[in-house]
């Protein structure tokens, strides 16, 4: 799923289990969900952009975390394909971690077994489909008939599956997918046949790598993740970092939607303040906004300033209860504390507010008209820096506020969900 989850994050997404083998046709809602990428005004938008434009970062944290939570029961589908006979419900199986004679298992044999679209409760993430797809025999039917029958594009991310051989029909497989934008892996299900007998499995494996990359590459296609493994030891081998990778890409599509859209929201409504302050410094009539006495008191004014954009001592301490880490932590990424570290950051407010530039400031008072006009062209270009040092602090803690809540969503659906990484999301905004 892309940013359209975002739709998705106060609807209630749950779906009725599907049994454990269920026809592609029977829950179309599994599959993909789309809708509009917004966040409703009555809802998470209006409470988050009351809470920035109060100063209370405090309150933006829950509803982060339940907006977070609601969308880490989205239902996500992964869909393994490739050639009849390469093991694809073998390695459903061993993904799931059952044995082949198991109830709940996935039909297997030396013949073709899999003739219709099953999906399969991948139980180590919730709400998590594997769709177990007809293998593409290419004596009987064409690849793009496949294509246009497996409907690829309706699936979060796909697993390519070869053995044996790394086929064109599974390099035409793995170009369709590119070009659907989804994310895929390859993987080779039968390796305990490649290395029987080798004298040297590291070779064997740096073998069957490189051949599938090159077949690939030679097709313009970019290679996916590849994992080597075998069907019957899911411990062994590629199998443990498949999992790690599905764990992560399946929480970074699930979150992706929800992420920008709240990043893109918190943004907004920042800059919309900034704007609004800017236009207040330049008529000059920000004083009482702020509930300033001297607006060239540039201590008094940054506290004010801290104080409105919710990242002043107190609440940095509130923000830090809330989410978990030390204080310490947060009150470390505030460049904004006091004056003199801004200053020392900042080389135009350092410039402004030395002592040698004062004083010919005040000289320039005494000269009617002129030094007037320079005082105020000054005070405005001092207090857009200390604006611009704020919103930045506002910015970065609601970033702490994003990646403490993904890890607290992802923590609520066990340990096998935990990715421990950081949210990435805003930062690819600024």
């Amino acid at each position: 799923m892309d940013a359209a989850t975002g739709a998705a994050l106060l609807a209630d997404m749950a779906e009725p289990a599907p049994s454990p083998r269920t026809p592609l046709c029977a829950s179309p809602a599994l599959l993909y969900h789309t809708g509009d990428s917004s966040l409703p005004e009555d809802g998470v938008a209006a409470k988050i952009r009351r809470a920035l434009q109060g100063g209370s970062l405090l309150e933006v944290i829950p509803v982060v975390r339940e907006t977070l939570e609601t969308a880490s029961g989205t239902p996500l589908s992964v869909a393994v394909t490739g050639e009849s006979g390469n093991g694809m419900s073998s390695f459903i199986n061993a993904l799931r971690g059952l044995g082949h004679d198991e109830a709940a298992s996935a039909p297997t044999g030396v013949v073709r077994t899999t003739r219709t679209p099953s999906c399969y409760a991948y139980t180590h993430l919730p709400s998590v489909m594997l769709w177990d797809l007809p293998g593409a025999r290419p004596a009987t039917l064409s690849l793009e008939s496949y294509l246009e029958e497996a409907q690829l594009s309706r699936f979060d991310l796909l697993v390519v599956v070869a053995s044996e051989q790394f086929s064109l029909n599974h390099v035409k497989l793995a170009k369709a997918v590119q070009a659907l934008g989804k994310p895929f892996y390859v993987v080779w299900t039968k390796l305990d046949r490649d290395l029987g007998g080798a004298l040297s499995e590291g070779r064997v494996l740096q073998d069957i790598g490189e051949h599938i990359r090159e077949s690939l590459q030679k097709e313009g296609v970019r290679p996916p993740p590849i994992f080597l493994v075998s069907n019957f030891d899911p411990f062994l081998h590629d199998f443990p970092q498949l999992r790690a990778a599905l764990q992560k890409d399946l929480s970074d599509i699930r979150f992706r939607g929800p992420l920008e859209s709240l990043s893109s929201l918190c943004e907004k409504v920042i800059q919309d303040r900034v704007t609004s302050l800017k236009e207040s410094v330049a008529a000059e009539d920000f004083q009482n906004i702020l509930g300033l006495q001297d607006a060239d008191d540039l201590e008094q004014c940054l506290e004010a300033y801290r104080s409105l954009f919710g990242v002043d001592n107190e609440s940095v301490q509130q923000v830090a209860r809330g989410l978990g880490p030390r204080t310490v932590e947060l009150m470390a990424i505030m460049s904004s504390r006091d004056l003199r570290m801004l200053c020392r950051g900042d080389w135009v407010l350092r410039l402004l507010t030395c002592p040698a530039v004062m004083a010919f400031v005040r000289l320039l008072g005494d000269i009617p008209v002129l030094g007037d006009l320079v005082i105020r062209c000054l005070r405005c270009t001092r207090h857009r820096r200390l604006l611009q040092a704020v919103s930045q602090d506002a910015r970065a803690l609601v970033r702490s506020i994003l990646e403490q809540s993904v890890l607290a969503a992802e923590g609520s659906c066990g340990p096998e969900a935990r990715g421990g990484r950081q949210v990435e999301v805003w930062s690819r905004h600024h």
